[in-house]
């Protein structure tokens, strides 16, 4: 016998289509087990998603090309007779460290309680579309499109500089007994921190700064169980 319960709770941004199944597993005609199908990246971690230890800030969409203000005082060319020939003088992002990735929600996280002694099935289907462009912490002196450029061409990974969290999508994971299954929809970012500083055209430089970004790589559910 099968009993299934539905219950489906409407946010304000976000709906969440919850089912629970209660059931033995299917079988075909010839008595071997059929597979649920699984949902990409239904990975599930043991508690809510980490947020960074920075105090970092959004960067505008519209500033995204713009090159900041140039810092520090460069010297004039003829200061040093014998100084090399860095002209014109430009913005310089260096890369130095992978970290991990950190997930952005958009919306609210929702969750679905099994109560019962069985494994259930539990579906969040997200009905809020989002953009979640990238944060920095600390002084940037190039354009955020300069730094997720050189960060694609030393670690070759597809970072950008927004990506956006659609409604409609769904996914469905299991939730052990007596488990609540939470689930927030929204993008990965990539944690990367870097040096950043201005290159005068006499090959001196601004005071370096440690910048420390946050750049969207993927977008998907973060799942975790309480």
């Amino acid at each position: 016998m099968e009993i299934s319960a539905r219950r489906t709770a409407l946010l304000s941004s976000t709906a969440l289509l919850l089912c629970t199944v209660l059931a033995g597993p299917a079988f075909a005609a010839d008595g071997t087990p059929t597979p649920s199908p699984q949902a990409e990246d239904s990975v599930v971690n043991t508690g809510p998603p980490e947020e960074p230890e920075e105090s970092i800030i959004d960067v505008p969409a519209d500033a995204v090309d713009e090159e900041p203000t140039p810092t520090g005082n460069p010297q004039k060319p003829g200061d040093s007779p014998d100084s090399a020939d860095c002209a014109p003088a430009h913005p310089v992002y260096i890369p130095s460290s992978k970290g991990k990735q950190y997930h952005k929600g958009v919306g609210p996280t929702n969750a679905n309680h099994n109560g019962t002694s069985r494994q259930a099935q539990s579906t969040f289907t997200s009905e809020v579309t989002g953009k979640v462009g990238v944060s920095v912490s600390g002084e940037l002196e190039t354009s955020v499109n300069a730094m997720i450029t050189t960060i694609k061409t030393k670690y070759s990974v597809t970072v950008s500089a927004e990506l956006t969290a659609k409604l409609g999508n769904t996914i469905s994971v299991p939730t052990p007994a007596h488990t609540t299954t939470n689930a927030r929809y929204g993008v990965y970012r990539l944690k990367v921190t870097g040096t950043s500083y201005m290159l005068h055209q006499n090959c001196t430089t601004s005071p370096k700064h440690t910048v420390v970004s946050y750049s969207p790589l993927k977008v998907g559910w973060y799942l975790w169980e309480s």
